[in-house]
């Protein structure tokens, strides 16, 4: 094996360390919790063999807490040794994930000022109505990526129309009206609770949650939820809602 294929190897194991630093050293850590425990029963018996030393060589029946540490402390450096390890691994990896979910957060909010910057021109330059005739091709394609024929269709009792939600790529039954008063309640709670997740109005739409559905949502500093409908036909010939989101949901929505 030559240098070359030697550090390239070296660097491929780094990055890979380094990406998946939180998955081990949360996993570093709770090994460490569980040795400490292990460790922790097992110098129990040597601890009071020599605290029973300790009472014959004073001749007491009992030792003051401070003598019974000294007699029985050493044979617990190994597990507190490994239980302070233990522990910087679980905060490291802590540390690095809110490190991470920062850095995600702002790259996220960077991303979504220039997509509104770039929509805002495009209308500037365009007009409305191509605009609009853009997202509504952009809707087509969509449907067409995920045809209804492979799809489970959401029955939530709330109307009849095919509707499909550009965020979770389901679909499922409803109606504009029903979507439009879920958005409008949903507003209206935001003003006094500030911030609305994703999930929330996926419930209030009557469908189940998601698993970034609480990571995802609206903050009332940002906008309120804005949707829009494109009406398209789905790949069996039924017609379709295509919701669009004009604000998106976005990370960190709960602290503005």
């Amino acid at each position: 094996m030559d240098k070359k294929t030697i550090a390239a190897t070296i660097r491929n194991m780094q990055t890979a360390v380094k990406k998946h630093s939180p998955e081990i050293l949360t996993g570093i850590g709770i090994a460490g919790m569980i040795t400490t425990t292990v460790l922790a029963v097992r110098a129990t018996p040597k601890a009071l063999i020599l605290i029973e030393e300790k009472k014959d060589e004073l001749e007491v029946n009992e030792l003051t807490p401070k003598e019974t540490v000294q007699a029985a402390w050493a044979c617990y450096i190994p597990t507190a040794v490994i239980g302070t390890v233990s522990i910087a691994c679980l905060i490291g990896a802590s540390s690095v994930n809110m490190r991470r979910r920062a850095a995600l957060a702002t790259a996220y909010t960077l991303s979504e000022s220039a997509l509104k910057e770039y929509q805002e021109k495009v209308v500037e330059t365009i007009g409305e109505k191509k605009e609009q005739s853009i997202r509504d091709a952009v809707a087509k394609d969509k449907i067409e990526k995920n045809p209804v024929s492979n799809r489970e269709v959401v029955i939530v009792e709330r109307g009849n129309t095919l509707c499909y939600d550009t965020v979770s790529g389901r679909y499922f039954k409803s109606d504009i009206d029903k979507i439009k008063k879920a958005v409008n309640e949903l507003n209206l709670r935001m003003r006094d609770e500030m911030y609305i997740s994703l999930n929330e109005f996926y419930y209030e739409i009557g469908l189940n949650g998601t698993l970034i559905g609480d990571e995802l949502g609206w903050n009332i500093d940002q906008g309120y939820i804005d949707v829009s409908f494109s009406s398209q036909l789905a790949d069996d010939g039924t017609p379709c809602l295509v919701i669009e989101y004009h604000i998106a949901p976005r990370y960190d929505f709960s602290n503005g």
